[in-house]
């Protein structure tokens, strides 16, 4: 999809309301938070970066101890845009401190928001209770208490949204267009 979108607003609303919807149908929190940003940003669009990041749900590998998928989702978009890249690995231009300087602001805000980054956590915060995904017996727990319904969608939609905030401040401040400017 390539949507031009009317204002800053109406693209953060349709990131969110994206990611909370790949969240909801179709699971895999960080791929969630990627697909709405790719289809948000079309210049990040690269298949091989969504299937990367395959196994960051649920904390990496369902865990929920590693960094939410959200997060994770996130600052790989955020990555794509202003991370170095393989053929300049020596980075003269420092732009991997770019992506780190981005990257810790979506942190920074998981941490405001939820007082961790970490998915169990998380889980903690919004659902009462951690659930740990890799274990069949806590998974229909997890259902049952809105984890794919309601709690995850609503923590996925919000990364999305604020790493696009993160990158929309960014393009401004570098004089760039966005989608929301880029009108016909």
């Amino acid at each position: 999809m390539n949507t031009k979108y009317r204002s800053e607003m109406e693209l953060l609303d349709a990131v969110e309301a994206n990611a909370a919807l790949f969240e909801k149908n179709y699971h895999g929190c960080a791929q969630c938070v990627l697909a709405a940003l790719m289809d948000t940003f079309p210049r990040i669009r690269h298949p091989e970066a969504f299937k990367s990041a395959t196994g960051l749900a649920g904390g990496v590998g369902l865990s929920v101890e590693g960094s939410c998928g959200g997060l994770t989702g996130g600052v790989m978009g955020i990555s794509l845009f202003y991370g170095r890249e393989l053929q300049n690995i020596e980075d003269p231009e420092g732009d991997r401190f770019v992506s780190y300087r981005l990257s810790a602001r979506l942190h920074e805000r998981f941490v405001k928001e939820y007082g961790t980054s970490i998915c169990g956590k998380i889980h903690e915060r919004v659902m009462g209770q951690t659930y740990r995904l890799n274990h069949p017996d806590e998974w229909n727990g997890f259902i049952e208490a809105g984890g794919h319904a309601e709690k995850c969608p609503m923590v996925v939609g919000k990364a999305a949204r604020w790493a696009a905030e993160i990158i929309l401040t960014e393009e401004a401040a570098r004089g760039l267009k966005t989608p929301c400017e880029d009108r016909a």
